[in-house]
């Protein structure tokens, strides 16, 4: 018989890191995906080992020293957390610039309208021709918000520039019974428009107010100027 002898069997640098590779491999493919995810970061830090760090020693063989397999798996995983952080940081950039670029057209937005608005009240308001003396409760002209010593500047298409006498204001009213009307008012300086739509109601006529209108001071003026003129001249 021949004595036992104990001998060191050699295997080729290339076939360790085929096998290594193969290994790792079947260890991806049916490993489950909790497994695979549980590889915690910290191992990369076995041994100083890091991201880079080599995995075969001086003669190309594994290393010993470390988990070859959970090194490699942890490395992976740390790369798909970086890639999907910066996904993440990706998508949260561009909410926030959609984000700032809608406050910042709201902005925009907002001082136009407050610009408009400010030279809409430095503007002189047109002047009025006719006054709201009586409104009757529970009438189209009182649910629509008409008060008495309203001072109107526009009924309809009835504005200062084309009134004459107030039968303009009831030719709207009779051609509108039943449709809105933009009426324009100032009360207490300010310029109030509302919507009044003519139409039969419990008590008289299809408004329920009493409209007056507004004597023209200068006009009035100048008629007692020509009065007096003309009397001057015949005597």
């Amino acid at each position: 018989m021949c004595p036992s002898v104990s001998c060191d069997v050699y295997v080729p640098r290339q076939t360790w890191k085929s096998s290594c590779e193969n290994q790792d491999d079947q260890y991806h493919r049916t490993a489950e995906p909790h497994q695979r995810e549980a590889a915690p970061a910290t191992t990369v830090g076995q041994k100083n080992i890091g991201m880079e760090g080599p995995l075969v020693d001086r003669e190309g063989y594994p290393r010993a020293d470390v988990d070859i397999y959970q090194v490699r798996t942890a490395r992976h995983n740390i790369i798909c957390l970086q890639n999907d952080h910066q996904s993440i940081m990706k998508e949260i950039e561009e909410a926030l610039h959609n984000l700032h670029a809608r406050e910042k057209e709201k902005r925009q937005k907002d001082e136009a309208e407050a610009k408009a608005e400010a030279r809409q009240h430095n503007q002189p308001l047109p002047n009025a021709f006719a006054k709201v003396d009586a409104v009757t409760p529970g009438s189209p002209a009182s649910m629509c918000g008409l008060q008495v010593g309203d001072e109107i500047i526009a009924f309809g298409s009835v504005n200062t520039n084309n009134f004459q006498t107030l039968q303009n204001i009831a030719t709207v009213v009779q051609h509108s019974e039943g449709k809105p009307l933009s009426v324009t008012v100032v009360r207490d300086g300010k310029s109030i428009h509302l919507g009044l739509t003519p139409q039969r109601w419990n008590g008289k006529g299809l408004l329920g107010c009493n409209i007056i209108p507004i004597k023209d001071e200068a006009f009035t003026w100048l008629k007692l100027c020509y009065s007096w003129f003309t009397c001057w001249n015949m005597d």
